[in-house]
Parts: C-alpha cells; sequence; structure tokens
C-alpha cells in the first residue's frame, strides 16, 4: 500500500479559482473496496512558515474516481477565509497544506493508512482567467508579475496622481530591486531595493510608487514620462528582468475635473484609472409615508395646530450616483475594465495626497467591448452607487 500526491497547486495560488490536490493509492485491490475513502485534512494559517498548529480547521473526503484518483479542490474554502477588505489588509495571503490518507472497512473493523503531508502553498484572495491552466505558476500565466496587476502595458497620468504598485516579494521569485527609468532623462535610472524576501503571510506583497508625488519615487528630478519593470540583483544588466515592463506617460489634464477610480483587481491588489472627462453625480431620495392621527384628541376641546399635516415622511433614504466618462483608449483597457466590471471592492479617491476615498457600488453590468479596427476610437461609460450615502446613519 502506497500513497502519494500526484498534483499540486501552483506555488502561490489564486483562490477562488481551481486550487488541486490530486492523491492516488497504487494498491488496486484497496481501491475496489466498496468502503474505500480518501481524506485530507486542511491546514491553513497566516504569519509565519511554521506556524501551521496541530489541528486542523477542515477534513474533506473523496470516493476515487474512475481511474482511482481522489481530487481535492480546496479553493472555496480558502476563498471564505478572505474577510478583511483590501484597503484595510494590503496583504491578503494565506498559507495552507493538505495531511492526507485513506480509510477502508475489512470485516467490521474501519482501518486508516499512513498519512502524507503535502508541502506548504501561499494562497491569494484573486481570481485566474480561462486559457488558464488549473495550478499554473503565476510566473507563466500572469504577464507583469511579480507585479500584482495585468497592466495595460502603456499607461497615462496626470500630473496630481499618486498611487502604488503591489509587488510579490515570496522566496518564489528572485525580484530584489526595481528601476525606475526616466526616457526625458535617461541617465537617471534608479535602482531601488525592495524588502528582503519574507516567509510571512504579512510580508509576502509590498507596494512600491507608480507615480512622481508618492512620498519615495526615487528619482528626485521631477519626470513627465517613465517606465517600471523588476530585476534580480541590483542592477540592470539587460537580461536580468523579470516580469514585463509598464510605461507611463504624463497627459494634461483636460477642462473637467478628474475622477480617479481604484478597485482590486484580480490579484486582490489595487489598480487604477482616470476618468478625466464629463462626470456627474445623482442626488436620489427614497420615502415612505403614513398618515398620522391629527388634532387635541387628549384635550379638553378638539382642535388642531395649524404645523400639523396628514401626510408624514417616516423613511427617507437617499444615495448618491456616480456617473464617469472614460478619454479615448487604447483597446488593451479592455481586459482592464472587465476586472473593475468584475470588482467587489472599488473606491474613488476624491483626496490623493491623503488617500481619501469614497466606497463605490458598480451598477454597470455590461459594456460593448470596442476594437480600433471596428469602432477606431475607444471610449467607456460606467455608473456607480456611493457606497455612503448622504445622512450618516449606521
Amino acid at each position: 500500500m502506497s500513497l502519494s500526491i500526484t498534483q499540486n497547486p501552483s506555488s502561490v495560488a489564486l483562490a477562488q479559482s481551481p486550487t488541486a490536490f490530486s492523491v492516488f493509492e497504487s494498491n488496486a485491490e484497496l481501491r475496489a473496496s466498496s468502503s474505500f475513502q480518501y481524506l485530507s485534512e486542511l491546514y491553513y494559517w497566516t504569519g509565519s512558515l511554521t506556524e501551521s498548529g496541530s489541528t486542523s480547521q477542515y477534513t474533506l473526503t473523496k470516493f476515487p474516481n474512475k481511474v482511482g484518483v481522489g481530487i481535492f479542490d480546496v479553493s472555496r474554502v480558502l476563498s471564505s477565509t478572505f474577510q478583511t477588505l483590501r484597503a484595510a489588509d494590503s496583504s491578503s495571503v494565506q498559507f495552507y497544506a493538505i495531511d492526507t490518507y485513506v480509510q477502508y472497512q475489512s470485516g467490521s473493523q474501519f482501518y486508516t493508512g499512513s498519512h502524507v503531508r503535502s508541502d506548504t502553498f501561499k494562497a491569494v484572495d484573486g481570481y485566474d482567467l480561462f486559457q488558464s491552466q488549473v495550478n499554473e505558476e503565476l510566473t507563466s500565466s500572469a504577464t507583469y508579475f511579480p507585479m500584482m496587476t495585468d497592466g495595460p502595458q502603456s499607461q497615462s497620468v496626470l500630473p496630481g496622481n499618486y498611487g502604488r504598485m503591489s509587488v510579490w516579494i515570496g522566496p518564489e521569485t528572485d525580484v530584489s530591486h526595481y528601476i525606475v527609468s526616466a526616457s526625458d532623462f535617461p541617465g537617471e535610472d534608479q535602482s531601488t531595493a525592495l524588502p528582503a524576501t519574507s516567509n510571512n503571510t504579512s510580508g509576502s506583497i509590498v507596494t512600491i510608487p507608480m507615480t512622481v508625488n508618492e512620498p519615495d519615487w526615487p528619482i528626485s528630478t521631477s519626470t513627465k514620462d517613465y517606465k517600471i519593470f523588476l530585476i534580480t540583483g541590483s542592477n540592470y544588466n539587460g537580461s536580468n528582468q523579470i516580469g514585463a515592463t509598464q510605461f507611463f506617460e504624463e497627459k494634461c489634464p483636460s477642462k473637467y475635473d478628474n475622477v480617479r477610480i481604484k478597485w482590486k483587481n484580480r490579484f486582490g491588489q489595487f489598480d487604477y484609472f482616470n476618468f478625466n472627462l464629463v462626470s456627474t453625480e445623482t442626488f436620489n431620495t427614497k420615502r415612505s409615508k403614513y398618515q398620522p392621527q391629527i388634532g387635541s384628541w387628549d384635550g379638553g376641546t378638539l382642535s388642531y395646530q395649524d404645523y400639523e399635516t396628514t401626510i408624514q415622511n417616516y423613511i427617507i433614504d437617499s444615495t448618491l450616483n456616480l456617473s464617469v466618462n472614460t478619454d479615448y483608449v487604447k483597446e488593451e483597457y479592455n481586459d482592464i475594465f472587465k476586472q473593475l466590471i468584475s470588482s467587489d471592492e472599488i473606491y474613488w479617491v476624491y483626496d490623493e495626497p491623503n488617500d481619501k476615498v469614497r466606497p463605490l457600488a458598480i451598477n454597470t453590468t455590461r459594456f460593448n467591448v470596442k476594437t480600433e479596427k471596428v469602432d477606431k476610437l475607444i471610449q467607456y461609460s460606467f455608473n456607480f452607487t456611493q457606497g455612503q450615502g448622504y445622512k450618516l446613519i449606521f
């Protein structure tokens, strides 16, 4: 009798997508028993690599499939553990592992086989996309990883913008520095060290500046156009880059007030966009009414006051809607806007220097995906409801 784990998750899994372990018992006679089952004890935890504890959180059971394998997809359990908003927790990471064994009945007795413990893996609050394979490594499926974004490759920024980009610095990658290269000051390429690689969930993700206004922006000279990429080692040598490069181009402000939106992307981190054409806010109210009894029925005589009414509002609720429009954008923004419309955490950054935000819920449920070949010029509109109404009522 020999039990083995034949499929493991990726080293860093996006927990909303399939996260599979496959186990196999080599003894065919044992597998043929109608009572035979695979069991897996699931452990998950935060903190250091060694803090798993001795008690599992879940016990999962599977009968063997047609080829005798037990497949355990732990994604739904793992994704349910991410309860904190990204705005409150910049490192939404969990360690996890399974301890698997078999169980079967012989006569009137139940028997348990020897245990096999998996390696320890990390899960992030995010999701993969179709065309990626189950358990595929992010280094293969995500163009910019260890940057935790899907781009796009070329982005525009406005002079007053702030913003930060998340980078994975766990031991699964060899990233050690990020490079900011200013095209208008080519001699001022700046290599900046990232924190040391961490085997603690709280230190697996860090943020780096993506705009010149951030206080830790590494180039002292004011620059308009620049690129950011990641490397191994401390200096770029032409062959030690990890992931693709992101380019940023400064645009002149339009005559309209800019609305800067950030949202949780598929990696569980924030992406940003400037909606710098016409934006409108709409104030909506919803009220209920009842007919009160007027008159001095408890007095000696019946009368009424001129301020009494037979129509009284007793519930008045209010909502604030925000409608925004893009400038002309490139076709590569289509995938980013799909993530915006699918996001469960969106904010209007109304005070960028102080990172003051208003939570939003997106109302737009569909948009026609435009292409440069068909539509020539691409613009989109989105509608949101603000998550905080007008009255401060809990």
